[in-house]
């Protein structure tokens, strides 16, 4: 297809403003909708940086979808900005984990397109959370080890850091983020998920995912393409700790 300088600057305009912000007002940025050139062309600028753009609600969303976008979020503004200052990688592990079983929970463990639940509780977040590290745990470390390999991801560093946060302040729901306790914590990872507007607190500790959250994990969370297989093998690790106890009694 060819554009016209109009097109081209009018679609650059709309891409220059999801840039900036991330995201757009659909009333402020109505051509994207009626315009199939400029919406094409838009959607080529979001390609070069490895994103992808969908409309939510009443916005307009710009999202990486690679870590080689220069828009994904690198774990070193994460742990800058949501995180205490001796945080390591790992804390971002134990963030990841903890989001895929929140998204989980509202996504029958990831078996239905459109959630099942209206709202979470933090009190049952935490409590799912401790499960599947429990059922980590069930495997020796040489098992995790080579889970490891499979899945690129550090699920031993992931239990003992789960272990190490003081469990017994999970009651006190006032504590500062910097005490080390669970529940503070996965407070941090609301802070962190809150403020990239996937979730919104409804009072009473309550959680309720925003249109942005259903549309990306819809679209993309459930994708073994963009989740490495992840989203499964948490939530099976129940079913394999169940045939591998089977498995000990013969």
């Amino acid at each position: 297809m060819i554009y016209n300088q109009e097109q081209v600057i009018q679609a650059f305009k709309i891409y220059s403003k999801l840039a900036v912000n991330g995201y757009g007002d659909t009333d402020e940025l109505r051509l994207y909708l009626a315009d199939d050139a400029i919406r094409g062309l838009v959607e080529q600028f979001a390609k070069e940086v490895d994103c992808t753009i969908f409309v939510a609600g009443d916005c307009i969303y710009l999202i990486p979808i690679s870590m080689s976008s220069p828009f994904h979020i690198s774990n070193e503004n994460i742990k800058k900005t949501y995180l205490p200052s001796k945080a390591t990688n790992i804390d971002i592990y134990v963030m990841y984990v903890a989001v895929i079983i929140m998204f989980g929970e509202f996504y029958n463990s990831y078996q239905t397109i459109e959630p099942t639940r209206d709202f979470l509780s933090i009190d049952d977040w935490l409590l799912r959370v401790n499960d599947r590290i429990l059922s980590l745990k069930a495997y020796d470390k040489e098992e995790l080890k080579e889970l490891e390999k499979e899945y690129e991801y550090n699920w031993i560093s992931i239990v003992e850091k789960w272990d190490a946060m003081d469990d017994l302040k999970e009651k006190v729901k006032t504590q500062d983020a910097r005490v080390s306790s669970r529940l503070s914590f996965l407070n941090t990872v609301k802070k962190f998920l809150e403020a990239q507007e996937l979730i919104v607190d409804i009072g009473n500790d309550e959680l309720e995912l925003t249109q942005k959250a259903k549309t990306i994990v819809q679209r993309y969370y459930m994708e073994h393409e963009y989740n490495r297989g992840i989203l499964e093998f948490m939530y099976k690790l129940e079913q394999m700790k169940g045939e591998k106890e089977d498995a000990g009694h013969f």
